[in-house]
């Protein structure tokens, strides 16, 4: 069976199998399993959810994941999920391009996560995290699960082979992944790699809703993909180190077997992925900007109807067409806080300065919008006709309903803290004419 085939569909109940007739018939639970596997239920909501929400798979296995060591703490440099260590901060922040490990600092994925941001308790399940990673080496005879919540991996330089217990998953650059809450996943890499991650502890990702849109746009569920069974039954000389995300800390285990022992499988509960190309974009045709919740790709529900704990919104290439508008994003106060990162091109509203890479964050309420030049060149634009936008550049955002704190390493001690990014403000200038008449417009 190839390494890298998928099943496609956001959300259905799938299965697949490794070796013919692995999958018992009729139960799911039987006293022998086929192939003298062990079945494992993996739960991702209560077992009393609706059915529309209940989401679980049963993992058909060699040996059981319970068959591993003591887990003890995993030190990694700034990674971290305490939102005091740094005083709030206002202010509107923005990262230059991350740096890419050198071979006498090789680190692998796990290793090189940094966090920026976030806000809530993984103890009551409510709240997320954003991260960096920069690594460039494979995690070899390592694996990670997160018991906190769902991590949405999203590359910037370089593919990621990321094995999982239910199959392989390769995410390029445009792509997605999502991991969900405890998963197990390994991630390779060729080349030096860089990327962002958005982690939830509420809940799931999904898809919003379409409303009067209708039945079709956005993110298609036919266009995600599922990976199909491949396992490896193999005892590592030196053995295999599990490593657990647990109430915002990290811990290691030791076990003699390769936890990718998954031989056939089914259920709703899934590792996926998502090429942005597939994404069908909605858009204005007449006057004025649609909000940009019409760029959203997923989605995380609060208990609070239509606010996100975190969405993932894309500003893909498309056709700008608004007649008589300033077409680049407007200067604007948010009561949700803005994390953007950019994959490829440049950002539309900040040509200079916004590197793929690198990041922005503007939190709560705090005023951003066009640098000055962006502002004057789409104002005074005489004959607005339709014209491409964004083509060669994918910009993303990571909004949140949650106040995100920023940790000490990002606001400090990273060297890639644009320390001059309010200034792309500072000389905008006043148009304000008391004697305007209408004419003159």
């Amino acid at each position: 069976m190839a390494d890298f085939e998928y099943m496609s569909g956001f959300g259905n109940e799938f299965s697949s199998e490794a070796l013919k007739d692995a999958l018992p018939k009729g139960q799911n639970n039987p006293q022998k399993c086929p192939y003298g596997l062990y079945a494992e239920q993996l739960s991702g909501s209560s077992f009393t959810s609706p059915r529309e929400t209940n989401k679980r798979s049963w993992l058909y296995r060699i040996r059981p994941s319970a068959v591993h060591e003591p887990f003890k703490k995993f030190e990694v440099d700034y990674f971290t999920n305490n939102w005091d260590e740094y005083p709030p901060d206002p202010n509107q922040f923005r990262w230059k391009p991350f740096d890419l490990p050198t071979e006498d600092d090789s680190v692998d994925f796990v290793e090189s996560l940094k966090t920026i941001c976030g806000a809530g308790d993984t103890k009551v399940r409510s709240g997320a995290a954003i991260y960096i990673y920069s690594c460039n080496i494979s995690m070899k005879d390592r694996c990670m699960y997160n018991s906190d919540g769902d991590f949405l991996i999203v590359p910037q330089k370089g593919t990621l082979k990321i094995t999982t217990e239910f199959g392989k998953i390769s995410v390029k650059p445009n792509e997605i992944c999502v991991i969900q809450q405890g998963m197990r996943f390994s991630v390779d890499v060729t080349k030096p790699s860089r990327g962002y991650v958005l982690e939830v502890f509420d809940g799931h990702f999904q898809l919003p809703n379409l409303g009067p849109i209708g039945a079709n746009g956005l993110a298609n569920p036919r266009d995600f993909l599922t990976p199909v069974a491949c396992f490896e039954d193999r005892r590592p000389s030196d053995g295999y180190t599990v490593i657990s995300k647990f109430q915002g800390a990290l811990f290691s285990a030791k076990q003699s077997h390769c936890p990718f022992d998954v031989v056939a499988w089914f259920g709703n509960y899934v590792p996926y992925k998502y090429d942005l190309a597939n994404f069908m974009v909605i858009n204005a045709v007449s006057f004025d900007h649609a909000d940009p919740s019409i760029f959203t790709v997923l989605t995380c529900p609060s208990v609070k109807p239509g606010v996100a704990i975190a969405d993932f919104v894309i500003f893909p290439p498309r056709w700008g067409v608004a007649e008589h508008t300033f077409r680049p994003p407007y200067y604007h106060r948010n009561c949700m806080s803005e994390f953007m990162g950019l994959i490829f091109g440049n950002y539309e509203a900040k040509e200079e300065g916004f590197a793929p890479g690198g990041a922005s964050l503007h939190s709560m309420m705090t005023p951003h919008g066009p640098d000055k030049e962006c502002f004057e060149k789409a104002s005074n634009v005489e004959n607005l006709v339709p014209e491409r936008v964004a083509d060669g550049t994918m910009a993303f955002m990571f909004e949140s309903c949650l106040s995100l704190a920023v940790t000490k390493w990002a606001a400090e001690t990273s060297e890639k803290l644009d320390k001059d990014y309010y200034k792309v403000w500072s000389d905008i200038k006043s148009h304000f004419d008391p004697e305007w008449k209408p004419e003159k417009a």
